[in-house]
């Protein structure tokens, strides 16, 4: 480590920390672990805030498999730190770190969720979020993430600063906007443009927040929880449907001389949103498909070829999106007191995930590790 005064600070070496572990599905643990060393390159973080994501929670239902169960793809480690959406201040970095992310100790931080090797073929194309040897932060050994007082950021971690002045739950809401912005950035919406955002949870008010932004005809939000529609709207959707009261296809067609939408962004992780999707578009609208499904899901391909001729996309992360993503939110254009609806100790994590698992309950669940 450098001694230079200005990149370093009181060295963390024997101290310990309260951390949340993975031991496998449904048996997640808050351990006194040793706060973690930076090595050359590397910085410590103080925690500031950690959200809870719904790929937290099917982790920790098992929906999909832990490394060393070969019935499944994998997914996530067992004895590993989890939390892929924070914020921190940097406690410990050395000059070759300061210098390759231009920040210093005290400064607020956050890092992408994907940490590429910068070396394959997806890195050197510039498709550094497909990285094929990558860690990733929660949910890899090698990469602990931010559920704990502390965490390092590797040297090949894509690192940001963020406005000390805001609420640490609103800077580490960052993660999943930039998701819901690449999604967005996917769709290729255009002037005049009908878009259809099914879901209403973080990323999908993100989602209406981004596609506001593109100027659009109408940005028309879908969710059965009328108290997250009217989020929706406060986040950019002109016309809202509780789908369990309305049909949105009726609503769809009304909007657009019976045609259908030109865009549908999937963000809610329920099987029947694709085939509601399918159903609400126009001959050679666009799809894109951003959330993690429980099981696999099944549709009727002719739909898609045959019948409109459809493109659809995949959105993976949060690729070039970031800085969009400071920005919005530093901002104050989102509500984000609203979004941000829960904050928690570390020692509450277990109320953190049931609240996260009902979704009538809460929109982003944060932990406050400090």
């Amino acid at each position: 480590m450098s001694s230079s005064p200005e990149t370093t600070a009181p060295h963390a070496a024997g101290r310990t920390m309260q951390a949340v572990v993975c031991h496998g599905p449904q048996d997640y643990r808050l351990e006194e672990l040793p706060v973690p060393t930076a090595g050359p390159g590397e910085a410590l973080v103080r925690v500031q805030a950690v959200g809870i994501c719904a790929s937290d929670l099917k982790c920790y239902h098992g929906a999909a498999k832990f490394w060393g169960d070969d019935d499944r793809p994998a997914w996530a480690e067992t004895e590993v730190v989890p939390g892929h959406e924070f914020v921190g201040e940097v406690a410990e970095i050395d000059d070759e770190a300061a210098a390759r992310w231009g920040v210093q100790v005290g400064d607020r931080v956050v890092a992408e969720q994907i940490v590429p090797c910068g070396e394959c073929r997806y890195c050197r194309r510039g498709d550094y979020h497909m990285c094929g040897p990558h860690d990733i932060f929660g949910f890899k050994r090698a990469t602990p993430g931010a559920m704990a007082e502390y965490m390092v950021f590797p040297a090949n971690a894509r690192v940001h600063k963020v406005d000390p002045s805001i609420p640490p739950q609103h800077a580490a809401f960052v993660e999943p906007l930039s998701c819901s912005l690449h999604a967005v950035e996917r769709a290729g919406i255009r002037f005049g443009d009908v878009v259809v955002v099914a879901g209403c949870g973080p990323i999908g008010l993100g989602m209406v927040a981004g596609a506001r932004a593109k100027s659009p005809a109408h940005v028309v939000a879908l969710d059965t929880v009328p108290a997250k529609l009217e989020l929706a709207r406060r986040c950019g959707a002109d016309v809202v449907v509780d789908i369990s009261q309305q049909d949105p296809a009726e609503v769809v067609r009304g909007l657009t001389d019976g045609y259908g939408a030109d865009v549908y962004i999937e963000g809610t992780g329920h099987p029947s949103a694709v085939g509601q999707g399918l159903d609400l578009l126009r001959k050679r609208g666009t799809f894109v498909e951003y959330s993690v499904f429980k099981e696999p899901v099944s549709v009727d391909w002719s739909i898609i070829s045959d019948d409109k001729e459809l493109d659809v996309l995949g959105a993976h992360l949060g690729a070039y999106t970031w800085p969009a993503a400071i920005a919005m939110v530093e901002s104050g254009v989102l509500p984000m007191d609203e979004i941000c609806s829960h904050q928690l100790p570390i020692s509450r994590f277990q109320e953190g995930l049931d609240l996260v698992a009902d979704s009538s309950r809460s929109v982003k669940v944060s932990l406050l590790p400090g």
